[in-house]
């Protein structure tokens, strides 16, 4: 996008899905509806801030992008035989571009169905989730690459590679029969979790939080919720979020500055949200069977619950790590476990475990296991060691605030000496 307004940058990253799930809906062709939603919006991004917002902007973009999906589907013949098959299905007055005043029907089903759609079996799981993590949460490749872990040009690869699996499926874009939603639970489960954690915490940028992200994550996953109420997992993954976005106003100072877990102010906290992630989370534990996303739920409400950070229940809060990280086998489960064992049996015992994860591949050079690091030796008093690893943590992460955050508490360290170790937690 060329804008630099961020309004409008949000307002398009909104509008995306709704708009690829109309033409996905229309044509029945997902990949050349999102390169035709993609020059839709590189057009608004262009016009828009010159012109002005239009009095319609979703209906603005569908009517560019049905425009130009009726050009690429011209452009071949095999996707003239496609337009074929739009022509035979619908009446020859509706053979036009809508109205840019038309109301949409269905626009969040529309999503919903578009999540499935890109979650689909025949599809690799890491592939389903870098589809879904674009076309519907908005995320740049370079983005999704991050969180993947990987180079963006085999991001981008992967991506391309699973768009033309869509294609070659001739799958209808509908909301797949209750057995077929079954296979992709789980990688629709892990897409809204990744673009939930992309907008709590962004992985690049100058602000520490994405909103938009954030809140269209909670909204999909209330809409799957919503839909699946006796998945005791979606009803998990619902309230690990509501518990975790609890937190956020208390998550930043005046300036933007990050503020850990343990040193915010819990008055700010949204009790509403806590106390509707705690209820989820109560009635979805005894329905079973028990998942990540329940016992990640259940560590957040632990943190949320308890009064002070020295009040917090570590003793279960590490049990419950334990329970995770053999659910999940995930290296930074067990990082976060290292954690909460310094919590428990003290910093010795932490920096064992992190020990035992420095020759991890995934963690190798991630800022988040020298982090934990600085934490556990500003704990145990070992202040050149916290400086070096706060520094080093610093200089891996491509968030601003992170890098603001680390660095002033190498450089307090620095400074004070004397100065008493900080309790960690996750924010």
């Amino acid at each position: 996008m060329t804008t630099t307004d961020p309004r409008i940058e949000d307002l398009l990253r909104e509008l995306a899905p709704q708009v690829l799930g109309v033409l996905a809906r229309r044509f029945g062709d997902f990949p050349t509806a999102e390169d035709a939603v993609q020059e839709a919006l590189l057009a608004a991004a262009t016009q828009w801030p010159t012109d002005g917002l239009p009095a319609n902007p979703r209906g603005w973009l569908i009517q560019v992008g049905y425009r130009r999906m009726i050009e690429l589907v011209r452009g071949e013949q095999a996707r003239r035989r496609r337009e074929d098959l739009v022509v035979r299905r619908d009446p020859d007055d509706r053979q036009h571009a809508p109205a840019a005043d038309e109301e949409l029907t269905a626009e969040r089903d529309d999503t919903l169905v578009l999540l499935f759609l890109c979650c689909h079996p025949a599809l690799t799981p890491a592939s389903a989730v870098a589809l879904t993590l674009r076309a519907v949460g908005g995320l740049s490749t370079a983005e999704i690459a991050r969180a993947f872990l990987v180079p963006e040009a085999t991001m981008a690869q992967r991506i391309s590679r699973a768009k033309q699996r869509i294609r070659s499926s001739g799958l209808p874009f509908r909301m797949p029969e209750p057995a077929e939603r079954a296979d992709r639970l789980a990688a629709v489960r892990q897409v809204l979790y990744l673009i939930f954690t992309e907008g709590h915490t962004s992985t690049a940028g100058p602000d520490l939080r994405r909103v938009d992200l954030a809140v269209e994550a909670i909204r999909l996953t209330r809409a799957l919720h919503a839909l699946l109420p006796g998945d005791s997992e979606s009803a998990g993954l619902l309230a690990l979020m509501l518990l975790t976005e609890a937190r956020s106003p208390a998550r930043t100072g005046p300036s933007g500055e990050l503020i850990p877990l343990a040193d915010q102010d819990r008055t700010r906290w949204d009790a509403a949200a806590i106390a509707e992630g705690v209820a989820l989370v109560t009635r979805a534990l005894p329905r079973g069977p028990v998942g990540p996303y329940q016992v990640q739920a259940a560590i957040a409400a632990l943190h949320d619950e308890a009064p002070s950070a020295a009040a917090t229940d570590w003793p279960q809060i590490l049990a419950l790590y334990g329970v995770l990280e053999r659910l999940s086998g995930s290296p930074v489960v067990a990082l976060n476990r290292a954690v909460a064992t310094a919590m428990v049996h003290g910093p010795a015992a932490g920096l064992a475990a992190l020990d035992a994860l420095a020759d991890d591949p995934q963690l190798a050079g991630h800022h988040r296991l020298s982090a934990a690091r600085a934490h556990l030796h500003e704990m145990a008093g070992d202040r050149a060691r916290a400086i070096a690893d706060y520094r080093a943590a610093a200089g891996r992460t491509s968030s601003l605030p992170e890098q603001r955050y680390l660095m002033m508490r190498a450089a307090r360290l620095a400074a004070e000496p004397g100065s008493t170790a900080a309790e960690p937690g996750a924010g």
